[in-house]
């Protein structure tokens, strides 16, 4: 197997993982880049025990997590749902298309849960892997993979009605 095959052939799941991980559209070029050093790096030691995507999988949640730590550095914020802002900024964000509003509150939902759980999340409901491979992937019991999709199914959930509340119009003449 050859390096450029597997960035060929699964640069877009990681580029996926990542934002879903909670990686901002400003920092996915460079923490997919850091991807592909230690996928360039450590091709040769991987065993095929396990699918090439779990592996890749198991290095985008180490770089999402360096990420967020390392958040300070690049004088990045996260807010309340681990959503990271620029403190410098200055781009106008404002969406215009339905569209974009979805994608938005899906991140900022997603963007809410608990790391470890969302990892769960990404790979049993957008990725549609089984509770077992996902155990294998994160290097967890099964039991635990099943607690943390349920608690994350809840607080994505949780989430999205409380963004869907706060996006709905006000009746004029209310009292709030």
């Amino acid at each position: 197997m050859q390096f450029r095959e597997v960035y060929d052939a699964h640069f877009a799941f990681v580029w996926r993982s990542l934002r879903r991980l909670g990686v901002p559209d400003t920092g996915v070029q460079d923490a997919a880049q850091d991807v592909f050093l230690v996928v360039h790096r450590k091709l040769a030691e991987f065993e095929e025990r396990s699918k090439l995507t779990t592996w890749l999988f198991r290095i985008c949640l180490r770089v999402a997590k360096d990420y967020r730590r390392r958040a300070h550095v690049r004088r990045e914020v996260f807010d309340d749902a681990g959503i990271a802002s620029s403190t410098d900024a200055g781009a106008d964000t404002a969406r215009g298309a339905e569209r974009s509003e979805d994608l938005a509150l899906f991140e900022r939902a997603l963007g809410s849960v608990d790391l470890d759980q969302r990892a769960v999340f990404i790979l049993f409901e957008i990725e549609g892997m089984t509770g077992d491979a996902i155990a294998e992937t994160l290097g967890i019991p099964l039991g635990t993979v099943y607690s943390r999709l349920r608690l994350a199914r809840e607080a994505f959930k949780r989430s999205v009605l409380r963004q869907s509340v706060l996006r709905a119009p006000h009746p004029r003449g209310s009292v709030a």
